[in-house]
């Protein structure tokens, strides 16, 4: 299939469409080279994930190469029962899907059009004239969720047959995870049964049942694969796995901890696609993109990205490293966990065990030569204090931190007994960013033009800085976002830049209110104003504001 070529390698017929259409230059095709060279990264996955190109102009690009029109699945799916018209063997052995249908044709997305017999088997199956159209080999997969019947439905049959009980529980609950972009799998003892759920997008979901008598071989196989204790059952413990299907590789971490009813398992799955966001894909807008990377490309600096657990931070940092990641680049992270392996990095796991902290691991990271340094978060003061001298001296530092909005860093940085002087002098650039829903694109419709309606839906005093949206959008709810509306996530982003007058501020041991104070006179947007630019583009629901983020 050519998709999978463009992997490995750059296929000249698609080179010279992305040149030919100007998506990338040849200096862009160059630095990938150069860079492919030196590393295991392919030309393709570079200039994804420096975002030189997206998807969809790589789709668009591929299906030129076959001379067929490209089907973008992801901003325009097939419904259920579209997806069901072909046999799920079908489906799979061709990797195809129904794209659009009308009286008299079907148009038909596959990875590789270009397999002999498909249009012929394909005429017999829909009793219709067959177009096809190229379509990403990811996006042909995630509608094949629609096969797949309800985890109880499965349970039942793998209890009945009586063969691998637990690995095959075990296999479905995962799968199924993997195909609604699960990021978290809970199992949660109660009395009589344990419920399995998931957390799509932010939210928990339940997903199914499993019978009570059937959980504690599923519990032990879970540690086993852990490397837990299978004898503990009354103190917490944490691992990891490692799932492959399909070629791919999915690292989890595992946290059990006992409850009334039993022992909950919480697995968190550490997506591989993550790696390939771009700082606009995440949300940040051109303008705090640039603030962004010219705070990254000084040789030197403290960057910190801060917000709740669970918020994206770490996400954004790596974002940044794959921006930064060049061969004449000397890059160490230190982490707890390392969530996502990067070519090219140098990336050390936190060990307790062993004394190797953040703060004994960052002093050792300083002898190695480092040009950027990305510890996974500063928890102490001892760690704030090697950070900021690992900046005063000659290094780009980048860092998560706990606050709940920028200008709280500052003081609670100053609280961790860092010389005002020293972080006056470091700090570069404090990022706060949240995490919420997007409305499903599939769904999405105009709920109100209407001002006064729009203005009624705010708090009182919510918009007395703010302009209101012209227009609110809402998802309807269908197949693809599983009836909620919502589909994906973005991040709400507020940036502080420390400018001469935040130096001269951050010498008097300022206060969160006074550094506020200083940043609105410099243009400082909030949270809420980043969010409420994302309400009047369609991307986030009025809900969906005001659940994650506070009017001024």
């Amino acid at each position: 299939m050519k998709e999978k070529q463009t992997e490995n390698s750059f296929p000249k017929e698609i080179r010279d469409i992305l040149l030919k259409e100007s998506y990338i230059t040849e200096e862009d095709i160059k630095e990938a080279e150069d860079h492919s060279k030196k590393t295991s990264t392919s030309t393709i996955e570079y200039l994804l994930s420096t975002g030189r190109i997206t998807e969809r102009l790589l789709g668009q690009a591929v299906a030129e190469s076959y001379n067929v029109p490209f089907a973008d699945l992801q901003f325009s799916p097939p419904s259920k029962e579209k997806v069901l018209k072909i046999p799920e063997a079908t489906a799979e052995k061709y990797q195809i899907v129904v794209f659009s249908e009308d009286e008299k044709s079907v148009t038909v997305a596959a990875s590789d059009p270009t397999i002999k017999g498909l249009q012929e088997d394909l005429k017999k199956i829909l009793k219709k004239n067959v177009k096809l159209a190229y379509g990403l080999h990811e996006a042909i997969e995630d509608l094949f969720v629609h096969y797949r019947k309800p985890l109880e439905t499965r349970f039942t049959k793998i209890i009945r047959e009586q063969k691998k009980v637990a690995p095959e529980i075990i296999e479905e609950i995962i799968e199924d995870a993997l195909a609604y972009r699960a990021s978290d799998i809970h199992f949660e003892p109660r009395a009589e049964m344990v419920i399995v759920r998931f957390r799509i997008d932010g939210v928990l979901h339940e997903a199914g049942e499993i019978p009570k008598d059937q959980y504690g071989n599923i519990l032990n196989r879970v540690k086993v694969q852990s490397r837990m204790r299978i004898d503990e059952h009354f103190a917490a413990q944490d691992g990891a796995l490692r799932y492959t299907t399909n070629g791919t590789t999915v690292d989890m971490r595992v946290s059990i901890v006992p409850i009334l009813d039993g022992e909950k398992i919480a697995i968190r799955i550490l997506s591989e696609y993550v790696r390939r966001f771009t700082l606009g894909e995440l949300g940040l807008s051109d303008a705090d993109q640039d603030v962004f990377l010219k705070a990254a490309r000084k040789p030197f600096g403290m960057i910190l990205v801060s917000g709740p657990t669970g918020s994206g931070k770490t996400t954004t940092l790596y974002a940044l490293l794959s921006i930064l990641n060049r061969p004449e680049v000397n890059i160490t992270t230190i982490e707890d966990p390392v969530e996502y392996k990067i070519n090219a990095v140098n990336q050390i796991q936190v060990n307790t065990q062993t004394n190797l902290t953040f703060a004994s691991g960052l002093r050792t990271i300083i002898r190695q030569d480092p040009n950027i340094i990305l510890v996974g978060e500063i928890r102490d003061p001892e760690t704030a204090e090697i950070a900021a001298n690992a900046a005063l001296t000659g290094h780009l530092l980048l860092s998560t931190f706990h606050a709940n909005d920028a200008a709280a860093s500052i003081p609670r940085l100053l609280d961790m007994e860092i010389a005002p002087f020293l972080l006056a002098s470091t700090l570069e650039l404090v990022i706060a960013q949240r995490l919420a829903r997007k409305i499903c694109q599939r769904c999405r419709h105009i709920v109100s033009t209407d001002s006064k309606e729009i203005k009624s839906r705010f708090p009182a005093g919510a918009l007395w800085d703010s302009k209101i949206p012209t227009a609110i959008y809402e998802g309807k709810g269908c197949e693809v976002c599983n009836g909620t509306g919502y589909y994906g996530r973005t991040a709400l982003f507020e940036l502080i830049k420390i400018s001469p007058e935040m130096h001269g501020l951050i010498l008097k041991n300022p206060s969160s209110g006074q550094i506020r104070e200083l940043a609105d006179k410099q243009g400082f947007r909030t949270l809420f104003d980043d969010g409420m630019d994302k309400v009047e583009r369609g991307i986030l629901t009025i809900n969906e504001l005001l659940r994650v983020s506070t009017p001024s």
